[in-house]
């Protein structure tokens, strides 16, 4: 595993983004783990996410995209932090855009936040975890409908790695079956449990044999 995987693994932990306990996800599944971004605040947190986000974007999609998309709402600090980043790791300038609930009809007019869209640009949309798609149902029409763009993929931070609605496959499979595009992750559930499992770190295991059993369990039911 890369060094820094194993760095976003920590990270998430210290952050409290990660959470392990009993959780009831908008799905309605019980989940032992529960993934939240809106739990990085500060500005350094701010900082390191976007560093991880450049670091995964640039291995997986190299440097062949114009605009960083996060839909509404935390997607907008996600491009925002992963634009930055970019331009100081690898010196690319990239375009933030974000979309707004609703349109505004004064001032800066339109449903769009940062950039505009542009006929033959390049698109990366970047969220915090996908479970079911339904984000990704809104967000395309919206990118789709402003220019003649083509979307690259989808980066997310978390690849839960369980079935998506359609009940055959991850949710990050489905996009990629339904729009043609490559949706891939800073990390996995399976690199988080392999990476955590009976390891200590600052003094405690936080995967331990009682929850590695009821993440085992959870992925027997909905694992894809």
């Amino acid at each position: 595993m890369e060094n820094y995987k194993k760095e976003f693994i920590e990270f998430m932990v210290d952050s409290q983004a990660l959470k392990f306990g009993d959780f009831t996800l908008k799905s309605g599944r019980k989940s032992p783990f529960f993934m939240n971004a809106g739990s990085y605040v500060t500005g350094a947190q701010l900082k390191k996410l976007g560093e991880y986000y450049a670091r995964a974007i640039h291995e997986n999609y190299g440097d062949d995209f114009d605009v960083l998309f996060g839909p509404a709402y935390k997607g907008i600090t996600l491009s925002v932090a992963a634009a930055i980043a970019y331009s100081d790791l690898y010196g690319k300038e990239v375009r933030y855009c974000s979309n707004r609930k609703e349109a505004k009809d004064h001032g800066d007019v339109g449903i769009l936040l940062g950039s505009s869209l542009r006929d033959g640009d390049r698109v990366i949309i970047i969220e915090d975890v996908t479970t079911s798609g339904k984000s990704i149902e809104e967000t395309y029409p919206v990118i789709t409908a402003q220019a003649k763009v083509e979307v690259k993929g989808l980066m997310v931070s978390l690849n839960r790695m369980e079935k998506g609605p359609g009940g055959e496959m991850s949710a990050l499979d489905e996009i990629r079956k339904k729009y043609g595009f490559e949706a891939r992750s800073v990390i996995t559930m399976g690199e988080v449990v392999e990476y955590l499992y009976n390891r200590p770190y600052k003094g405690k295991v936080i995967i331990d044999d009682s929850l590695k059993a009821a993440i085992d369990q959870y992925y027997e039911i909905y694992g894809a």
